[in-house]
């Protein structure tokens, strides 16, 4: 059996190149880090897996942190917080440029982007983790219907600041073209010099497992890289591992280290709530939580925002639905009880979480095809503005707030989803159901319906809003002066609807 194997960009140790009838060891196993980050250097592009902090490689990177290494591209859906994951190295002003479809809850990536610091190439997650798998893949393109109309079609998201706020570099437009009367954007493959991914085993050939949630962009960032390193928790002999059971095979491994004393930090502790799923008061909030939890049907496969669309979820009862999270879940439980949660195990919102029997665990890459093949029949997600075609937006005020649009794109853009809008009717006094969003698209014509304490509004092609239903107090005349956008009027209006709690 022929096991010398030579990546591109590796040169392998003369002695592994043989013929043997045995499984030979394909991957150099590093005694320390800084071994098996030696040939890193200054200006280098790196994948770096994890989402959030879930299954992040942080010994690697602490290691890139006291090396001193800089003016790096580090291709990652976010980067970390602060104080820890890749938030160390933007501390230490080692990131010239992010490609990122998150910012998240990071202040200081936040804060390098809007100073002019840091270049940051937002692109949506599902094709950041296309574009990873393609260029593993040796895919140099794709076309995707996600982002079409919005600034990652058009060009324009600014990549880089001035000092003043003005903007110094933006991103280009994309390729478009028609596909069976729908409209698709090209996006490029993506590959790096290296790739750092974190394990959970190896085993002495190179292969390698992930636990739980912790694939995510592990497992496509793997074959990607020119040089890829696996960061693991536990390596053990050749056969331990089932040969169905192994992620990442050991072609796509150059060098593997042992950590032992992971702190495999969790982002967001979310415990159940004794009360969840009973307790609601009749604030807007929770009215709105109250309409919402009206949209499940039974056998119904569902993606749910964070804040009022996963709490409508603690009102599902007597039917079936199956819930996906775009960090690679199908089958999310509830929060998990005191003691419970597990550091590899988050959803898409950062928080721990629970699985039911049945469920199933995948990458990125997988999750955002469920996603982009229209298999999820319902996604949920708050919003900035809706506009009366159903345009949204909901990731960005230029050079105010910045979090990304994560998997937003990807959501409202498959094709056969129903695509519903929870939000408070405005904001501040200032409206958000507009006759056209203000604010950068998150998706043109993709709202099917609007959820608001105040009422409801569908979303009709050619017709544009209609109010369906209209919460206790309300007028027609109150409903107006909250809206900017104009509306028809349902001739069989009804009265806000609330699910029953039982």
């Amino acid at each position: 059996m022929i096991r010398g194997i030579l990546k591109r960009g590796f040169k392998q140790h003369p002695l592994k190149r043989h013929i043997s009838t045995t499984g030979a060891c394909l991957a150099e196993f590093c005694d320390n880090v800084d071994h098996a980050i030696r040939d890193i250097k200054d200006g280098d592009k790196l994948l770096v897996g994890g989402f959030g902090l879930c299954g992040i490689p942080e010994f690697l990177i602490e290691g890139l942190q006291k090396k001193g290494v800089k003016d790096l591209t580090c291709v990652s859906n976010n980067a970390g917080v602060d104080d820890f994951g890749l938030g160390l190295l933007l501390q230490n002003k080692q990131v010239k440029r992010m490609i990122s479809s998150y910012v998240g809850e990071n202040a200081e990536f936040e804060r390098q982007f809007l100073s002019g610091e840091l270049e940051v190439e937002l692109t949506p997650q599902g094709t950041l983790a296309e574009r990873i798998r393609a260029g593993g893949a040796g895919v140099p393109a794709f076309f995707t219907p996600t982002g079409y109309g919005t600034l990652i079609h058009k060009g324009g998201s600014p990549i880089k600041y001035n000092s003043d706020g003005t903007v110094a570099i933006t991103s280009k437009a994309r390729e478009e073209r028609v596909f069976n009367g729908r409209n698709y954007i090209m996006e490029e493959a993506i590959t790096g010099d290296f790739a750092l991914i974190k394990g959970h085993r190896a085993d002495e050939a190179g292969n390698v497992t992930f636990r739980l949630s912790a694939n995510n962009f592990n497992q496509p960032m793997a074959s990607a890289g020119a040089i890829t390193i696996a960061e693991v928790e536990e390596i053990v002999p050749v056969g331990t591992i089932p040969p169905e059971d192994v992620h990442v095979p050991c072609i796509f491994v150059d060098r593997v280290i042992q950590r032992t004393g992971h702190q495999k930090r969790i982002e967001k502790v979310t415990l159940l709530a004794e009360d969840a799923g009973k307790k609601l008061s009749d604030s807007p909030r929770d009215r709105i939580i109250r309409r919402a939890a009206l949209e499940f049907t039974d056998g119904m496969f569902a993606n749910l925002g964070i804040g009022i669309p996963m709490m409508a979820a603690n009102y599902i009862s007597g039917i079936t639905v199956t819930l996906q999270s775009e960090n690679g879940i199908l089958g999310l439980g509830p929060f998990p009880r005191a003691g419970e949660q597990d550091p590899d195990l988050i959803n898409a919102g950062k928080q721990t979480v629970t699985i039911l029997p049945g469920s199933s665990l995948f990458s990125s890459d997988v999750s955002f095809g469920m996603i982009r093949g229209g298999h999820v029949d319902l996604t949920m997600l708050g919003g900035l503005q809706v506009s009366a075609k159903g345009d949204l937006a909901n990731w960005m005020i230029p050079g105010k707030m910045v979090k990304g649009m994560g998997g937003a794109m990807d959501l409202v853009g498959s094709p056969g989803t129903t695509v519903v809008v929870t939000m408070e009717h405005t904001a501040r006094g200032a409206h958000k159901i507009l006759p056209e969003c203000t604010l950068p698209l998150t998706g043109t014509q993709v709202v099917d319906k609007i959820i608001t304490e105040k009422c409801v509004f569908n979303v009709v092609k050619d017709v544009g809003l209609v109010l369906e239903e209209m919460a206790e107090g309300e007028t027609l005349d109150s409903i107006k002066e909250a809206t900017s956008a104009s509306f028809e009027v349902s001739p069989d209006l009804k009265p806000l609807q609330q699910i029953k709690i039982q």
